[in-house]
C-alpha cells in the first residue's frame, strides 16, 4: 500500500517534533509525511522543516481544521492507499502505521481505523479523561466498531475518501458544515457500505484538556456539533446507537437533577433522615469504576485510588451531564435566535488561556 500520514497543526510548536519523530520511527515508516501548519502564529512551521517531511504551510482558513485537512488530501493523498490522520500532539507507538496496513489488507470492507488513543499526564483532570477514553475503547472493542474514527489518531481507506466525495459531491472527504468533522466523516464512510473500528492492536498517546474551561469548550464543541449532525442526518439505522447515547445523557442528567430536587426538598422539610440501604449504590458504583481501572493503559495507584474513592468520578459524571444538557440548549438558543457560536474558537480561546 502506499500510505501518507497528514498531520494538521495549529500552534503546536511544543509538541509537533515529538509526533513526527514518532512517525518517522515507524517500523513500516509512511511513505509521505504531510505537516499541514495553519494559520499559524508561532513556529510550528518551522519546528516541522528540521524533518525530512513535507511542510504544506496554509494561512488562517475559514474552515480550519477540515479544509486544512481536504487541501492537503488533494495536493498529495488523492493517489494513496491509505490515509492516516494525526492530530500535531499524536504520538504513535512504532507498530502503528505497520499494523494499520495489515488490518486494511485483511478485510476489505474495513473503512477506517482509529486507535486506543490514552493520555499519560499526572494531573487530576488528565488521569479522569483518560480512565473516559480507556472505558470509551473497551466498549468499542467489545462491540467491534466504532461510530467515530477520531482525528487524533486514524488510518483511512483512502478508496473510502474517494467514494465520499463522489457520493456528497464535496471538494473534498471532510465536511465544512460540520463542526464534528470526524464524526460525519465517519457517518458517510458508514453509509457507503464500510465498516470501522478501534483498532485491537494501535495505541496512540496524545495531550489532554488542563482544565475545567478548557475541557468544557472542547466538549461543547463535540456536543453540539453531534447534535447538529445527528438533526441533519435523522434517525437510521446508522444513528439509531447515537440517538439513544443522547437520550441516555439527557435521561441520566434528568435522574441527577431530580435526586437533587428530593434531597433538598426532604432537608427543608426535615424529613430527610440516611438509611444504610442507601450505601449499596455507592458501593457498587465504585466496584464497577475500580473494575474499569484496572483496564486503564499504563495505570498506576493514584488511578486506582481516583476511582476507590467516588467523588472524583461522581464529579465528572456530574460534569457530563451538565455538558449534555446545556449543550442542547445551545443547540435550540442557536436555532431560535440565529446566531452560530463559533466552538474552534472558544476551544482555541479557552486552551490558551
Amino acid at each position: 500500500m502506499k500510505i501518507v500520514a497528514l498531520i494538521p497543526a495549529h500552534n503546536e510548536e511544543d509538541s509537533i517534533a515529538d509526533t513526527i519523530e514518532a512517525l518517522l520511527a515507524q517500523d513500516r515508516p509512511a511513505d509521505q509525511v504531510v505537516v499541514i501548519p495553519n494559520g499559524c502564529t508561532d513556529a510550528t512551521a518551522e519546528v516541522a522543516r528540521r524533518y525530512q517531511v513535507t511542510v504544506y504551510e496554509l494561512p488562517s482558513l475559514p474552515h480550519r481544521k477540515s479544509q486544512a485537512l481536504n487541501m492537503a488530501w488533494m495536493k498529495y493523498a488523492t493517489r494513496s492507499d491509505l490515509v492516516v490522520c494525526l492530530d500535531a500532539d499524536t504520538v504513535l507507538p512504532p507498530n502503528a502505521v505497520g499494523d494499520w496496513e495489515k488490518e486494511f489488507e485483511i478485510d476489505p470492507l474495513l473503512g477506517g481505523s482509529s486507535s486506543k488513543f490514552t493520555m499519560q499526564a499526572p494531573d487530576f483532570l488528565s488521569r479522569l479523561q483518560k480512565a473516559e477514553f480507556a472505558t470509551w475503547t473497551d466498549v468499542s472493542l467489545q462491540r467491534g466498531k466504532t461510530h467515530v474514527l477520531a482525528g487524533t489518531g486514524c488510518a483511512i481507506l483512502n478508496e473510502a475518501l474517494w467514494k465520499v466525495v463522489r457520493a456528497t459531491d464535496r471538494i473534498g472527504p471532510w465536511s465544512y458544515k460540520s463542526t464534528t468533522e470526524d464524526f460525519e466523516l465517519t457517518y458517510q464512510i458508514r453509509k457507503l457500505g464500510y465498516y470501522c473500528q478501534v483498532s485491537p492492536t494501535v495505541r496512540a498517546y496524545t495531550d489532554s484538556m488542563k482544565t475545567i474551561k478548557s475541557l468544557w469548550g472542547q466538549r461543547m464543541k463535540w456536543q453540539v456539533g453531534t447534535i447538529e449532525d445527528l438533526i441533519a442526518v435523522g434517525l437510521n439505522r446508522l444513528t439509531f446507537r447515537d440517538w439513544f447515547q443522547q437520550g441516555a445523557g439527557i435521561f441520566n442528567a434528568s435522574l441527577k437533577l431530580l435526586w437533587l430536587f428530593v434531597i433538598i426538598s426532604a432537608e427543608l422539610e426535615h424529613t430527610l433522615h440516611f438509611v444504610l440501604f442507601w450505601w449499596l449504590l455507592p458501593i457498587l458504583f465504585v466496584a464497577l469504576d475500580v473494575k474499569r481501572a484496572w483496564r486503564i493503559p499504563h495505570r498506576d495507584k493514584i488511578d486506582v485510588l481516583i476511582a476507590a474513592t467516588f467523588f472524583p468520578m461522581e464529579f465528572f459524571s456530574w460534569l457530563r451531564s451538565a455538558w449534555f444538557v446545556v449543550s442542547w440548549c445551545a443547540y435550540f438558543k442557536q436555532k431560535l435566535t440565529g446566531i452560530h457560536v463559533d466552538r474552534w474558537s472558544n476551544q482555541y480561546a479557552l486552551e490558551r488561556s
